[in-house]
């Protein structure tokens, strides 16, 4: 394990097999707590030819995701995790990027609602009137195993 600027990181590379699996490493696997059987949250950035991996540690039936399509400007994004922190929405996976500088900016947040104070359909509608917000999809997190 190896600490960056504070943050323990571990990397490896693995090999993608003919059925388009991968192995987690042990170490990454003892480190985050990932058993057989667990689900993850994956988010793909077809852009940056890139994928997030995240344990899911809730039933998958409180997990939703989250697309926003939000105006670049600084405290946006700290609105938006303002409304999920109040309704104790737990946010799993993010990934946020600039779509024009300035002008808007896209973010796919995956939350565990099973803590939450109100439902899924509920926050989406909060959100939507946050001036910081051009568009909310909200949609059940999918199974697939």
């Amino acid at each position: 394990m190896v600490r960056w600027a504070g943050v323990a990181r571990l990397s490896d590379v693995v090999k993608v097999d003919s059925k388009g699996r991968i192995t987690i490493p042990q170490a990454v696997r003892e480190a985050l707590g990932v058993e057989p059987g667990m689900l993850m949250a994956l988010i793909a950035d077809f852009d940056k030819r890139e994928i997030i991996v995240s344990p899911i540690a809730t039933k998958p039936e409180a997990v939703y995701e989250l697309d926003l399509n939000l105006v670049d400007k600084p405290g946006s994004l700290a609105a938006v995790t303002g409304v999920l922190a109040k309704h104790k929405a737990d946010i799993i996976a993010s990934k946020c990027a600039s779509i024009a500088r300035g002008e808007e900016a896209s973010c796919t947040i995956i939350v565990d609602m099973s803590m939450s104070d109100v439902d899924a359909d509920s926050i989406k509608r909060e959100l939507e009137e946050l001036e910081a917000v051009i568009q909310v999809r909200l949609r059940k997190f999918e199974t697939r195993y």
